[in-house]
């Protein structure tokens, strides 16, 4: 299906850092909670990411990622997530995350 820009647009895609992670033994799939700071005009949300394959709790704090902040908020077990953090598979179908190669200020949108 082709879209048009204006349809990209609609999609609000940013920068954040993760602040803090924990697991997260209620989700049906392996997962963890993340908290993750988008700057000061979003702030802090929530998400749930099916990640731990290749992240350990201690090696999330502190990296940058990307997620869409515009989607309404979806109820995951106890835990209502607020954004939809970003990955793509491995050979395996693992979740990678997509973050900026560099350190960049948090909130910056995607274009």
């Amino acid at each position: 299906m082709t879209i048009t820009f204006d349809d990209f647009l609609k999609v609000d895609i940013r920068v954040g850092r993760i602040v803090r992670a924990e697991p997260f033994p209620e989700a049906r799939k392996p997962a963890y909670r993340l908290w993750i700071d988008f700057g000061p005009e979003i702030g802090e949300k929530k998400s749930s990411a099916q990640i731990t394959k290749h992240y350990t709790l201690d090696e999330l704090v502190g990296r940058q990622i990307l997620a869409v902040v515009n989607f309404p908020p979806r109820q995951i077990g106890p835990m209502k997530s607020e954004v939809l953090t970003l990955g793509v598979p491995d050979e395996d179908g693992e979740v990678v995350l997509i973050g900026p190669g560099h350190d960049v200020p948090l909130g910056g949108r995607l274009y």
